[in-house]
């Protein structure tokens, strides 16, 4: 399973942890070739080495042209959802947006519909979340795990007025992390490097068993400070061939929804960071036809999802029960094809490698581009990846 564990002993912001993904081999033109996409203006993306106390780290740098207004999270999920974007990129960057507004609506007393971004909807952010989105795609990340964090100490100005650091909203994403201040007088983690935590890391061992490093990587962050002002990334593989996870099923039976508000409800369900969710057929008392509305969640997120589905259908009532997951191990690898590089995820069981699907996004944009028929770009880069594995190949 490709892993990243994050080294947050200068903290983390959104350049950083764009930064470090950058390091670790990303290439510079797929990054802004993917951003293109974003309906997005009035920005550039400055990318360059630059040295931390003595530490050779990638700073990126989105220097805005102008003011730019306010959103609200359904402006910034139109954005998102309207980029031809993989699907993976748009669920782990709406995942994290959706971190940032629950923490401000829980920070200022209101909604996650109603509040308006300031700092967290800027352009800034935006490129920086889906930069990393985008990043961790390339690179097939499936799991991230954390340090604990440093966030400085003192006060920040912010469109709100003085905040004291870590900022409300950073220390409310930051509830379940372990992290300190320090004795720097500089905010160190930022509201948006916190919500790609919360959304994004696993409470865990920052060097889980069985992690092996491949590549380092450091992300430059803005301050000179009296230590390196970097965030270490570093990637590689769990070599754990069994992934074996306690988690919950939620399910609830309903017979009297409208059905064009299940696609809404799963869709909030999986940026939530539900693992799965689906709806299916059944019958009920007295021969009604029904679904029942089912999600496979990790437990930490139990109350938000039972929260989710009683505000958003009409069930009475939600059951859950715990549930044992043995997932093979996945990762993915660019294949070349005659028309450009596909993504393509590899699963494995016990090192064997059982199963290989090309990308259907990237298939289907490199059909369309070529005008050459979709089934053709499927099966030459279904062909490149066998050839690099072979039927039932051990992995090395």
């Amino acid at each position: 399973m490709r892993t990243i564990c994050l080294d947050c002993f200068a903290g983390i912001s959104g350049n950083m942890f764009l930064g470090a993904m950058l390091d670790l081999g990303v290439p510079e033109e797929v990054l802004r070739t993917e951003l293109n996409k974003l309906e997005l203006s009035g920005y550039e993306l400055v990318v360059q080495k630059v040295l931390k106390q003595g530490i050779s780290a990638v700073y990126v740098d989105v220097r805005l042209e102008h003011q730019h207004h306010h959103r609200v999270l359904s402006d910034i999920y139109k954005i998102i959802e309207e980029a031809s974007l993989s699907e993976v990129v748009r669920d782990v960057s709406k995942r994290v947006f959706l971190k940032l507004a629950e923490a401000e609506a829980t920070v200022h007393g209101t909604t996650i519909d109603t509040i308006h971004f300031h700092e967290v909807g800027a352009v800034d952010a935006i490129v920086d979340i889906v930069g990393g989105a985008i990043c961790l795609d390339y690179l097939g990340v499936e799991r991230i795990y954390t340090s604990k964090l440093r966030t400085g100490n003192g006060f920040v100005k912010c469109s709100h007025g003085t905040m004291p650091v870590p900022a409300p909203a950073t220390a409310e994403l930051l509830r379940g992390f372990p992290y300190e201040t320090g004795d720097i007088q500089k905010e160190l983690v930022t509201p948006t490097g916190a919500a790609l935590v919360a959304a994004l890391c696993q409470k865990s061992a920052y060097m889980p068993e069985g992690f092996i490093s491949e590549k380092v990587g450091y992300g430059a962050g803005t301050w000179d400070l009296e230590i390196p002002n970097v965030l270490r990334s570093i990637v590689g593989e769990m070599r754990t061939f069994e992934q074996l996870e306690n988690l919950l099923v939620v399910e609830a039976n309903i017979d009297d929804l409208n059905p064009q508000i299940y696609p809404y409800v799963i869709e909030k369900l999986l940026a939530m960071g539900a693992n799965d969710a689906w709806v299916t057929p059944i019958v009920m008392k007295k021969g009604r036809p029904a679904v029942t509305l089912s999600a496979l969640i990790e437990d930490n997120l139990k109350n938000m999802v039972l929260e989710l589905i009683l505000a958003e259908t009409t069930t009475i009532g939600v059951r859950f029960y715990p549930v044992g997951r043995l997932a093979a191990e996945r990762h993915s690898i660019y294949v070349d094809t005659a028309w450009g590089p596909v993504r393509t995820k590899v699963s494995s069981y016990q090192g064997i490698v059982h199963s290989i699907s090309p990308e259907f996004e990237d298939c289907r944009r490199l059909a369309e581009e070529a005008d050459r028929p979709l089934k053709e770009v499927c099966q030459e880069a279904l062909s490149k990846a066998w050839m690099l594995y072979g039927s039932g190949h051990n992995q090395s």
